[in-house]
């Protein structure tokens, strides 16, 4: 679909009610659910993205993009269910041990949600089992955050666990202290600057 289509520009404006109202005329001129979610819904995340990402919009518009997407997918899930329709991958992200704060998580489970991923937010002060617990029930990408300085050492002891017991698992860092050296420094695989290159970052590790 170009980038003129109505559901597009819908959620790019963050309009919930001109989202509803466009996913429900395509599906009542049967356009395949997956490919409205797929060709149509998550490019318009992934240009949200971008917008933000150039400065064109702010935070709060990106929010409000990514809910009106969330309110379209309701209206898909049922019909996503009868095709099969699974999610593009489970993730798992909380606040490391002896940090409280929750924004930028929760504007990264926004965001990766509207990418199609399974997310389970593992909340704040999450010490190392938590992690580890949602490796084992499936998670393929663990996302540690940090608002705080003096929490910074408990993410490198998570990221060191995480490295050295499960190899195979990628793990992105971030949070207003966080740096690229010090996810350099700590062997995270990724390091996320803001919300919105979080998914991008995602899908490189499981869709190269």
């Amino acid at each position: 679909m170009e980038n003129n289509d109505v559901l597009f520009q819908s959620i790019c404006a963050g309009n919930v009610k001109d989202v509803e109202a466009a996913v429900n005329k395509k599906l009542e001129d049967k356009v395949n659910a997956l490919e409205i979610l797929n060709n149509i819904m998550v490019p318009a995340m992934n240009e949200v993205g971008d917008r933000y990402s150039r400065h064109e919009i702010f935070l709060p518009e990106m929010l409000i993009a990514a809910k009106s997407m969330q309110h379209g997918i309701k209206i898909l899930e049922p019909y996503l269910a009868e095709l099969g329709h699974t999610s593009k991958g489970k993730l798992a992200i909380g606040t490391v041990q002896g940090d409280l704060h929750d924004i930028g998580k929760n504007i990264v489970i926004v965001l990766l949600k509207g990418a199609g991923y399974e997310v389970v937010d593992l909340g704040v002060d999450c010490a190392i089992e938590k992690y580890e617990t949602a490796i084992k029930e499936g998670a393929k990408v663990i996302l540690a955050s940090a608002l705080l300085t003096t929490t910074m050492r408990a993410m490198k002891e998570i990221v060191g666990y995480i490295k050295e017991n499960y190899p195979d698992i990628k793990v992105v860092v971030g949070g207003a202290p966080v740096s690229e050296d010090f996810a350099v420094e700590i062997n995270a695989d990724a390091y996320g600057e803001d919300a919105s290159c979080v998914p991008n970052i995602v899908n490189g590790f499981l869709y190269p």
